[in-house]
């Protein structure tokens, strides 16, 4: 699946990436592939498993597709999280 990080709480190393009408996704640092965390605004692909109580995604990596610069003239580019 592939969708855009809604929060990333760094201290908490958890986020939510957007679901469109449906109940967020929640993400952990230790679900991420070759990154340490996410920023807001940033497409990201993952797999989705439903838990008990939420859905989680596993296997999450940055997008190669490129955000779009509508809009951002005059703007730093876009950088997603630190790879490592």
């Amino acid at each position: 699946m592939q969708t855009v990080v809604k929060k990333w709480y760094q201290d908490k190393e958890y986020g939510f990436l957007d679901n469109q009408d449906g109940p967020d996704i929640m993400v952990r640092k230790a679900d991420l592939v070759n990154c340490n965390f996410l920023k807001v605004g940033a497409t990201v692909e993952f797999e989705c498993h439903s838990d008990k109580q939420a859905l989680i995604a596993k296997k999450v990596r940055l997008s190669n597709q490129k955000r779009s610069q509508q809009g951002n003239r005059g703007k730093k580019p876009y950088r997603p999280g630190v790879m490592t």
